[in-house]
């Protein structure tokens, strides 16, 4: 089963689930700025994506410049502030088994179906 880690008011988010209607596939969404995600959760999704934990910043985000961004952080200082605030977390995340990308642009997706 895909699940697609979702915010209800972006717009490639949004674009990602009607992607997967168009394709017919199954999928379960996680609204992951509801769903408390915790350390471990983000470093699986960070492994399924083989990504650094700053690649899954939205680094141009407002919240992340002026709280974060002139900050020398550690990976786990960066996991850390992901787990607070969910919304630095970039969208939307599509996970297939053991595999994960980030859906920008939404035809990424075609890589793990």
């Amino acid at each position: 089963m895909i699940t697609i880690y979702h915010n209800p008011r972006c717009s490639k988010s949004r674009e990602s689930i009607a992607f997967m209607e168009q394709q017919g596939v199954a999928y379960k969404i996680i609204k992951y700025l509801d769903a408390n995600l915790g350390y471990d959760d983000i470093k699986a999704l960070l492994q399924k994506l083989n990504y650094t934990p700053i690649e899954l910043v939205r680094i141009k985000d407002a919240f992340w410049q002026e709280n974060f961004a002139k900050q020398t952080l550690s990976d786990e200082e960066i996991i850390q502030a992901m787990v607070k605030h969910p919304q630095i977390i970039e969208r939307p995340v599509v996970v297939n088994g053991s595999k994960a990308i980030v859906a920008r642009p939404t035809e990424k997706i075609h890589q793990i179906l």
